[in-house]
């Protein structure tokens, strides 16, 4: 198996770098959805709450991959269309764009609802508490809500990073070149797809369990001067 691997090793490692780039970007990207989503959802506007509850309902309720294809297929349409009407050419979108924005687009809706719970378990008296101490809304939020709200959302965080590690394999089926693509490559070529796809699950496994121990150090940074209650 190691002897099967060594010559397409570094093709393979190189794959991962983009999947790991397409990963750290989706998070940046889904946490701007999430914070907006969940700032509607918690927001006086009804219509504001009406829409966030329409996009985490959507996109909750439906495959990834059924979204990663609707949504790329379907903005290539789009934007073609509208290029067609401008007078423009052929427009070929990225993969690494499409498939980045189309994970930050999805993993939004589960941050939407993560940093939204996270938000409701902060007692409101503190915020009271603020206002009353002459603090605007803005100091509020930057230094009673956002430092208790990253405490609460880390183990939802943390499990939504995890998914969406795993899902950046969805994305080599609009064809970008990351880790699974030069896999599949390399079982095509060698017809040994159990050697290649084995080790891509590794390479997961180490990745996730890298994630899980520095996001434990990050709760633990959180957590500092909250007691704990065993039950």
């Amino acid at each position: 198996m190691l002897r099967m691997l060594y010559g397409y090793l570094p093709a393979v490692l190189e794959g991962l770098v983009t999947t790991l780039k397409v990963s750290a970007l989706s998070l940046a990207i889904a946490c701007v959805f999430g914070l907006v989503g969940a700032a509607a959802r918690l927001s006086e506007s009804r219509i504001a709450r009406l829409l966030a509850g329409v996009y985490t309902t959507l996109i909750r309720g439906l495959p990834e991959l059924v979204l990663m294809l609707m949504i790329f297929y379907g903005g290539q349409m789009g934007v073609n269309a509208l290029s067609d009407r401008l007078g423009g050419g052929y427009v070929d979108i990225d993969p690494f764009v499409a498939g980045t924005a189309t994970l930050g687009f999805i993993f939004g809706a589960y941050l939407t609802e993560t940093f939204r719970g996270a938000i409701l378990a902060i007692p409101k008296g503190q915020i009271e508490a603020g206002h009353a101490f002459g603090l605007t809304r803005l100091q509020v939020a930057r230094r009673i809500v956002a430092p208790q709200m990253v405490r609460h959302a880390i183990p939802g965080f943390a499990n939504n990073w995890l998914v969406m590690v795993k899902a950046t394999a969805l994305v080599s089926v609009i064809g970008l070149d990351d880790m699974m693509h030069r896999a599949g490559l390399a079982s095509a070529s060698t017809r040994q797809p159990f050697t290649f796809y084995a080790a891509i699950a590794c390479i997961y496994l180490a990745v996730t369990t890298v994630s899980l121990l520095a996001l434990h150090v990050l709760e633990k940074r959180f957590s500092l001067g909250v007691r704990r209650v065993d039950f």
